[in-house]
């Protein structure tokens, strides 16, 4: 009997893989490509979405990777980070923002009560979310406009424009887990919330429609893994919190990547914090939905990142575990 291999797109913040998995689970082959870092302004992060798009082809295409018969794909992605494009052309309407940009601070600032849509959506009004960076583009951007004024706009997180493409246009969707860090779905129904979009001047039709984490996607259009089925997408940190095996309610995951972020499945409940946490849609398999709670921290692995390439005063990741220095309280 052949042996079933399943690939994983992995696409974050600052570099693609995709990886190939046995029915056992074990990994057998796998390919990264780091892509560009756009900082304009002081806290502006953009992405060129087609950028990574390639990027995800070229993982794709890599020899290790096509050695292997695939029967089916999912996607896992930087979550939050906000995509607009035209329906007509394929082509992104502006670079990506985000989800560590802070350029939407003004926004943010107008809504003095940060727990205003909590009950709604489990999220506080901040920058990371999407709704901010949509309502940006929407007010500063002419493309986003034109587009949303003749009706091809198409609005989306990482996971949506990726299907987008994959599948040559033909799928708009968005899984539950992605949905739900945009600051626009109903935590409890699931749905794009009608009073929502109505705050931040976001038309229904622009956003994809939402779908469980486990679903059939359709298939990839062309290149080497044409007619592969896509078999779902998940949040990059809801996907570690499966990756870890935290599938019953009080078990919780801590990773660290570019942030570091702490999730505890609730089961079926969506409690709200009165401690600061946020309450998201961990994952839904068939019409069984599963929340968490999430701490989030926005620098981890960034902040080495940043001693290497911002400051040089170190020469590789590993020397931050190798470091002895400890500063005296009395050292200026």
């Amino acid at each position: 009997m052949s042996q079933t291999f399943l690939g994983a797109v992995d696409q974050g913040t600052t570099s693609t893989r995709f990886i190939v998995f046995d029915s056992e689970g074990n990994l057998v082959a796998s390919s990264q490509i780091e892509f560009t870092q756009h900082f304009p302004h002081s806290g502006w992060v953009e992405h060129d979405a087609e950028e990574i798009y390639q990027s995800v082809l070229k993982c794709m295409s890599s020899p290790s990777v096509t050695a292997y018969p695939i029967k089916a794909i999912g996607i896992t992605n930087q979550r939050e980070t906000a995509v607009a494009w035209s329906s007509a052309t394929g082509k992104p309407l502006y670079r990506a923002i985000v989800w560590q940009d802070t350029r939407t601070i003004d926004i943010v600032r107008q809504y003095t009560d940060k727990a205003v849509f909590q009950h709604v959506t489990g999220l506080p009004v901040a920058n990371y979310f999407s709704a901010l960076k949509f309502k940006w583009m929407l007010d500063h951007v002419p493309a986003v406009q034109e587009a949303a004024r003749d009706g091809s706009l198409r609005l989306g997180t990482i996971d949506s424009w990726l299907i987008y493409k994959l599948t040559g246009g033909k799928r708009h969707v968005t899984d539950v887990s992605n949905a739900s860090r945009t600051l626009l779905m109903d935590i409890h129904t699931l749905r794009w919330s009608q009073s929502m979009c109505a705050e931040f001047g976001i038309n229904m039709e622009w956003l994809p429609e939402i779908i469980p984490s486990c679903y059939d996607l359709g298939s990839v259009e062309d290149g080497p893994m044409a007619a592969t089925m896509i078999g779902g997408c998940i949040g990059d940190q809801q996907g570690s919190l499966i990756g870890q095996r935290c599938f019953h309610p009080g078990q919780a995951k801590n990773t660290y990547g570019t942030g570091c972020f702490i999730l505890l499945n609730t089961g079926p409940r969506a409690p709200i914090s009165r401690h600061g946490l946020i309450t998201t849609v961990a994952f839904q398999v068939g019409q069984t939905t599963c929340y968490a709670m999430e701490g989030s921290i926005a620098i981890a692995g960034a902040g080495v990142r940043w001693l290497k390439d911002g400051l040089g005063i170190i020469q590789s990741s590993a020397e931050i575990g190798k470091s002895k220095t400890i500063a005296s309280p009395n050292q200026h």
